[in-house]
């Protein structure tokens, strides 16, 4: 079925192309005094094209949805929502919430600033993308990252079933609570790093930041370094190989830690679980 085009057209008014089906919405702006909401709500099979949006909940309940290029303000709130089988390429997400609650999003060399960015999703991809997010990811599952950059805090919390290859990620608080997690050949840099999680692994990782890594369940490190990272692994069931050194690790519960060399060991009297972890220094640098 041959996809008709609307190109070229300003919609200020609210509902301006619902339930539109099957065409492709080029160079248009959806602004203006109107004010209006909800632009191209309940739309299917729908390619939207260079466009320039200032208004709210422009895309909701959509399916077949690919949008490329074009750019949605700070002014678009919550614009992705209740959606599936979403492709994005090299397009600038602005505005609070820009995806929630969707399913099969995909993300190429896209520009994202939005706080509350991917909740309760599944299903995301993302592919040489630049993220800006304070609270990202909340409660999303099956996310593949690739080559991403991500400043936020909050992040990644209450995530299942996670990959993330060949990425920047520059956030506190990360992955707490997360479940099935694997990072591999990424920088991973802030505090608290992925307390109370479960299958958490890093593979030939970075990991900068104070008190990582606590109440873990099945944690594992492979071939990873550390930086200014302290009182790591505490209460932790860990299996770690740390090329070069860290700062100090405290009372981690279970499993075996082989480091270069550490700075401290700690085993507190006031621990309130068995510390029997076995740390092994081996007194080499690993290149670090």
């Amino acid at each position: 079925m041959q996809k008709k085009t609307i190109r070229d057209k300003r919609f200020g008014f609210e509902r301006a192309l619902y339930a539109t089906e099957n065409a492709i919405i080029e160079n248009c702006r959806f602004e203006g005094e109107e004010d209006g909401e909800s632009a191209m709500k309940e739309c299917r099979g729908i390619t939207v094209r260079n466009c320039y949006m200032a208004l709210r909940y422009p895309l909701w309940h959509v399916s077949a949805l690919r949008i490329e290029g074009g750019e949605m303000t700070s002014d678009c709130r919550a614009a992705l929502w209740y959606s599936r089988d979403i492709e994005a390429d090299s397009a600038r997400f602005g505005g609070i919430k820009a995806l929630r609650e969707c399913t099969n999003a995909h993300f190429s060399k896209c520009d994202i600033i939005s706080p509350e960015f991917g909740w309760q999703s599944e299903g995301i991809t993302l592919s040489h993308c630049d993220i800006v997010s304070e609270y990202a990811f909340l409660h999303s599952s099956f996310i593949k990252a690739d080559n991403i950059t991500l400043g936020g805090k909050y992040t990644f919390q209450y995530t299942e079933n996670v990959e993330i290859t060949d990425s920047v990620l520059k956030t506190k608080d990360a992955f707490w609570h997360a479940k099935n997690v694997t990072v591999t050949d990424s920088t991973v840099e802030g505090e608290y790093l992925g307390w109370y999680s479960e299958n958490l692994t890093f593979v030939r990782c970075h990991i900068k930041g104070t008190q990582p890594l606590c109440y873990c369940k099945n944690l594992r490190l492979i071939d990873c370094t550390c930086e200014d990272c302290d009182l790591a692994f505490e209460y932790s069931d860990v299996e770690a190989e740390i090329k070069g050194g860290i700062d100090s690790i405290k009372n981690p519960r279970s499993g075996h830690i082989k480091v270069g060399f550490a700075g401290e060991v700690l085993r507190t009297e006031d621990s309130v679980y068995p510390s029997e972890a076995e740390v092994i220094v081996t007194g080499e640098n690993g290149g670090a």
